[in-house]
């Protein structure tokens, strides 16, 4: 069971140009999509999260359990659903203002155990920033780890998030030592400051750069590094496409039964590019389509 923990909310994406252009509402959030995609992949998947009650929540819910993604956990409260209004720009990248004051993802708490059978968490987004839901994901965080438990860490930074970026980046140093994998796009690796080989010193086995369409490199504890190129394909937005390489990563190491530290390291440089591959057609079909809309295992290939 991989278990993903973080934030569900509604995007709210234009259909068209200029500010006031027709908004259609899209289940997101980047743990959401996450755990989305793993079980479009195939993984046996449960959601971490506090949903709202409303027809938002209703929503998101039901996207998931659509993806086989058991739900059972979640928690629900009567406080609205986040919004984030996102602006796509000419090259499909997409950039998002949040609507999160008093939203019910905010008042997560730390659940008593993990589901039975959990092999690894995955953490990110906005749920590590807001509290004081942050808080409480980061004790979870630290809590599996202290538990042997594999955790994936995707920063996915929201800088308008972010009151004070030297105390978030204090922060996310402080998170790597209960990190076994760090996965993070090359803008949030510049906005953090450091390097891979810095970030591996402190904790995690492998880290994991994603370069856009060029592709995907992995920086690796005994001094590995190997780089994949990105997939060819008509970029329709981007929307998603980070979020679905971690599930990628994750579900192509279970399916490798390596998620441990010590699996890792022997993954070599076969290893390690075959699963970067798979990552980047996993992406690849993402963004290919509008919003996020992850992969299934057919579309995705073997990992």
């Amino acid at each position: 069971m991989i278990v993903v923990a973080g934030e569900a909310l509604i995007d709210l994406v234009p259909r068209g140009a200029g500010a006031l252009a027709d908004l259609k509402p899209a289940l997101g959030g980047g743990p959401y999509n996450t755990a989305v995609a793993l079980g479009r992949l195939g993984a046996r998947t449960a959601f971490c999260s506090r949903v709202s009650r409303d027809a938002f929540g209703e929503a998101l819910l039901d996207g998931l359990r659509r993806a086989r993604v058991d739900v059972s956990g979640v928690q629900r409260g009567p406080e609205p659903t986040t919004l984030a209004v996102a602006t796509v720009g000419d090259d499909g990248s997409a950039a998002y203002n949040f609507y999160v004051d008093g939203t019910a993802d905010r008042l997560f708490t730390v659940p008593a155990e993990l589901p039975p059978g959990t092999r690894a968490v995955s953490f990110g987004t906005c749920s590590l920033v807001l509290e004081p839901g942050a808080s409480a994901y980061e004790e979870l965080m630290r809590t599996a780890a202290a538990q042997g438990v594999f955790t994936a860490l995707d920063p996915n930074v929201r800088a308008g998030l972010i009151p004070d970026p030297d105390a978030y980046r204090a922060r996310f140093r402080g998170w790597l030592p209960s990190v076994t994998l760090l996965k993070l796009s090359e803008e949030d690796a510049r906005w953090l400051g450091g390097s891979p080989r810095d970030w591996l010193a402190a904790g995690p086995s492998a880290v994991v750069v994603t370069h856009g369409g060029d592709g995907l490199t992995v920086h690796t504890a005994d001094g590995g590094e190997h780089h994949v190129p990105g997939e060819k394909v008509d970029v329709v937005d981007t929307i998603g496409a980070g979020d679905t390489v971690t599930a990628a990563l994750l579900h192509g190491l279970a399916e490798r039964d390596a998620l441990c530290a010590e699996d890792l390291a022997g993954l070599g440089a076969a290893g390690w590019t075959r699963l970067l591959r798979f990552a980047a057609r996993a992406a690849a079909v993402t963004c290919s389509r509008a919003g996020a809309e992850p992969p299934y295992a057919a579309e995705a290939g073997e990992p």
